[in-house]
C-alpha cells in the first residue's frame, strides 16, 4: 500500500524552527553527535528485540555509513538499526521527537548559552541548525513492513510517503545551508566524529575507512587492560605530554553507573587548578572537555575521562552542582581516588616515594579542601628528611618506621607522626623544617651537624599546607630553621664572658655594639651567641633570622595582594662570636693607629668587614637585586684590597 501524507507539526510554543537556525549559533556542529547517537540506539534497540526473541533475522555487522555528496551539497548517516514504521516516524519524529526538541529550546532561552551541559536534548531537529532541508528514508526490522519517505524543509509542514528503500535501518540526508558548507569536507567530518563519538562501540565509515576507535577502554574490567593499554590512552588523549605517574580506573554500576580512567599527570609549579582536564562522557558520547561540577575541586588537575549516565546532562550548570547523584559521583571519585594512593602506599612504596613530588600536590591540596578525602589519606601523607632513616635495623618489626624499613634509594621520607615519635626525647612537639633547601642550607646544615632532624616543606603549595598542619596538629610547634635557634644549638658554657675592665662590656656586647655602628641599620636586631660546632668554622659566623610570626604575616599579606613577598626590613642579624673571623673581627676593630680623620684604618677595616659579613648572610637568604650585587662587589673588593695591603706588609 503506498503511503502518501502531508501535515503540519503541532507547535505548542512558538515556531522553535527559527531559533534552532539562527539562536542557537555557537554549537551547530553538534548536529552529528546528535544524528549518530540517534543511529547507535537504533542499533542497540535491534539487538534488545533479537534478545528478546521478538526478530529472528540476520543482525548483520552493526554499522554507521556516512557519505558526502558536495555536488548536492549534502551528508547522509545511515544505521542498519531497528529502522521505523510510517506510524513511528509520526509518533517518534513528529510528536516525540519534536516535543523534546521544544523542551530543550524553552529551557535554552531561560538560560545562558554557555550554561546548558553538553546541549543534549535537542536530537534530530538539532538537523536543522545547518540544514535547509531534511529526508529521512526507513525500513522497519518488523516482517512485512513498508519503507518510508519522510521530507523537512525546516518549517512545520512535512510530506511522508513511501520509499523504495531496500535495506533495514534509516538514512537520513541533510541538504546543508549555504553558510554551512564547512560540513561538506570529509576532515571536518572526521575531525567530529574524532572529538563526539570516537568511543561509540559501533564502527562508524566515511566511504570504506573506519573513522572512530570504537573501543573505549574506560568500559573494560580493568582485569583486561596492560599498562600499555592505559599508557596508549593518555598519549591518545593528550598527544605529546609525558608519561603519567599513575591511573585509578573507577568501574561502578551502583548505586549509580560511573566509569572512568583518571590519570595522574607530572605537575607544572604554574599549573592552574581551577581549570580541569577531564573529559566527560555519556554512554561513550563525549560531552564537554572539562566536567569541573562532577569532580572535586581538589582533583582538577588530573586528566582522563568520567563516563556516566546518571549525570542530568540537559540542565544549567548550577542545577548539576547542586544534584545530589552528581555530589555522590563526585565523592565516590574522590575515595577512589585515596584508594588508589593507599594502594600504591602499602603495596609500591619505593614507587610512592618517587612519584610523590607530583602526587603531594593532590594529596596535600584535596587534604586541605576536603574532610573526607584529609581523613583517607592522612596516614600516607610523608616529607623529606635530613634523617638517615635508609639505616633500617634487620629486627625492625613490621609496624615500625616504614621508611627505615623501605631501604629507599629516592631519599628519607617520613611522616609527621613518625617525625614527632622520633624526636620525642629531644624536642617534643616541635617541627623543624626548611622551604627552600638552596637558600636555608646553612640554617640547615647547622640543625644536621646538632642532630636535629628536619623536614622539607618546599613544594609550592606548603606555603598554604604548613598553616592547615598547625591546625591539624594544635599542640605542636613548626619552626623553620630560619626562624630562631634552638638552644641545643648554642654553646651555653660560652655565654659566660669576662667584662672588658677598658669599656667595661663582655665580649659579646662589644661585638654587637660593633655591628650596630658599622651596619647603621636601626631595623635590624643584632644578636649575639656562641654557636656549637665540632670546629671554629663549622658554624657561619653570622646568620639571618626571620620571626616565624612576623614573617608568616608578610607571606600573608603578600598572598593577599598577590605579589611576591619582600624580604623584611625588620629582621635579625645572630653573630656567631665563636667563629674564628668575629674573633679576628674583635682584635681588628681594637687597632689604636689614629689616622687623620679620627679613626684608625683597622677600625675601618673592621666596619667594612662587618658589612661583609652581614652581606653573606644576606646571601645565604635571598639572592642579590642588581643594586644589591653591584654593592656587595664593590665592598668584596675593597675588603679583599686592605687584606692584601695589611699581608704586603
Amino acid at each position: 500500500m503506498a503511503i502518501a501524507e502531508q501535515g503540519t507539526i503541532s507547535i505548542h510554543t512558538e515556531n522553535i524552527f527559527p531559533i534552532i537556525k539562527k539562536w542557537l549559533y555557537s554549537d551547530h556542529e553538534i548536529f552529528l553527535r546528535e544524528l549518530i547517537s540517534n543511529g547507535v540506539d537504533a542499533i542497540q534497540k535491534l539487538r534488545m528485540v533479537s534478545f528478546s526473541g521478538e526478530y529472528s533475522g540476520d543482525l548483520g555487522e552493526p554499522q554507521i555509513t556516512l557519505a558526502l555528496d558536495k555536488d548536492k551539497k549534502q551528508l547522509s548517516i545511515t544505521d542498519n538499526g531497528i529502522g521505523m514504521t510510517a506510524d513511528e516516524v509520526k509518533k517518534y519524529i513528529n510528536q516525540v521527537a519534536f516535543s523534546s526538541a521544544e523542551e530543550f529550546v524553552q529551557k535554552y532561552q531561560s538560560n545562558n548559552d554557555q550554561n546548558i551541559i553538553g546541549h543534549f536534548g535537542l536530537g534530530f531537529y538539532s538537523s536543522f541548525m545547518v540544514a535547509k532541508h531534511v529526508d529521512i528514508e526507513t525500513l522497519s526490522y518488523q516482517e512485512g513492513a513498508e519503507a518510508v519517505h519522510w521530507s523537512c524543509d525546516g518549517s512545520t509542514a512535512f510530506s511522508l510517503e513511501s520509499s523504495d528503500k531496500a535495506e533495514r535501518g534509516t538514512t537520513i540526508t541533510l541538504t546543508f545551508q549555504d553558510e554551512e558548507l564547512e560540513y561538506l569536507e570529509e576532515e571536518r567530518i572526521k575531525q567530529l566524529v574524532k572529538t563526539y563519538c570516537d568511543f561509540l562501540p559501533v564502527s562508524i565509515k566515511l566511504g570504506d575507512e573506519q573513522i572512530n576507535k570504537q573501543k573505549a577502554p574506560w568500559k573494560e574490567s580493568p582485569s583486561n587492560l596492560t599498562k600499555e593499554d592505559y599508557l596508549e590512552f593518555y598519549q591518545y588523549l593528550y598527544p605529546f605530554q609525558e608519561e603519567p605517574l599513575l591511573w585509578v580506573h573507577v568501574n561502578t554500576d551502583y548505586p549509580f553507573v560511573v566509569n572512568g580512567i583518571l590519570y595522574f599527570p607530572k605537575i607544572k609549579p604554574d599549573i592552574d587548578v581551577t581549570k580541569g582536564q577531564i573529559k566527560l562522557f555519556c554512554n561513550q558520547v563525549f560531552v564537554s572537555d572539562n566536567c569541573e561540577e562532577v569532580i572535586p575541586q581538589f582533583l582538577m588537575p588530573l586528566r582522563g575521562v568520567i563516563d556516566s549516565s546518571d549525570i542530568p546532562l540537559n540542565v544549567s550548570r548550577s542545577f548539576l552542582q547542586a544534584d545530589r547523584t552528581v555530589r555522590q559521583i563526585a565523592n565516590h571519585i574522590a575515595k577512589k581516588v585515596g584508594d588508589r594512593l593507599k594502594e600504591l602506599y602499602r603495596d609500591s612504596r619505593e614507587e610512592y616515594i618517587r612519584c610523590w613530588q607530583d602526587l603531594g600536590t593532590f594529596v596535600k591540596f584535596g587534604s586541605i579542601n576536603d574532610e573526607k578525602f584529609k581523613k583517607q589519606v592522612e596516614d600516607i601523607l610523608i616529607f623529606r628528611s635530613t634523617a638517615d632513616l635508609n639505616a633500617a635495623q634487620p629486627e625492625a618489626a613490621e609496624g615500625d618506621d616504614a621508611w627505615s624499613a623501605e631501604k629507599s634509594t629516592v631519599g628519607s621520607y617520613t611522616t609527621i607522626k613518625d617525625y614527632l615519635e622520633r624526636n620525642k626525647a629531644r624536642h617534643e612537639n616541635k617541627i623543624y623544617y626548611c622551604t627552600d633547601e638552596v637558600n636555608q642550607a646553612t640554617y640547615v646544615e647547622l640543625h644536621k651537624k646538632q642532630g636535629l632532624e628536619v623536614l622539607f616543606m618546599d613544594a609550592f603549595i606548603d606555603t598554604h599546607f604548613v598553616p592547615f598542619l598547625e591546625r591539624e596538629y594544635s599542640d605542636v610547634k613548626f619552626s623553620r630553621v630560619d626562624s630562631d635557634l634552638d638552644e641545643t644549638l648554642i654553646d651555653k658554657d660560652r655565654a659566660a664572658e669576662i667584662v672588658d675592665p677598658k669599656t667595661n662590656q663582655t665580649r659579646s656586647e662589644g661585638i654587637k655594639q660593633l655591628f650596630e655602628k658599622a651596619l647603621n641599620k636601626p631595623k635590624i636586631t643584632i644578636r649575639t651567641e656562641a654557636l656549637k660546632a665540632d670546629n671554629g668554622q663549622g658554624a657561619p659566623p653570622a646568620m639571618i633570622l626571620l620571626p616565624e610570626s612576623a614573617r608568616r604575616m608578610q607571606e600573608l599579606m603578600a598572598m593577599m595582594q598577590q605579589q611576591q613577598m619582600q624580604f623584611p626590613e625588620e629582621h635579625t642579624l645572630l653573630v656567631n662570636t665563636s667563629h674564628p673571623l668575629i674573633q679576628n673581627l674583635v682584635n681588628i676593630s681594637q687597632g689604636s693607629v689614629i689616622s687623620g680623620s679620627g679613626t684608625s684604618p683597622s677600625a675601618e677595616l673592621a666596619n667594612q668587614i662587618c658589612e661583609y659579613v652581614y652581606d653573606l648572610a644576606l646571601m645565604a637568604q635571598k639572592g642579590f637585586d642588581a643594586e644589591g650585587m653591584k654593592s656587595f662587589t664593590e665592598r668584596s673588593n675593597q675588603v679583599l684590597t686592605r687584606l692584601t695591603e695589611l699581608a704586603a706588609r
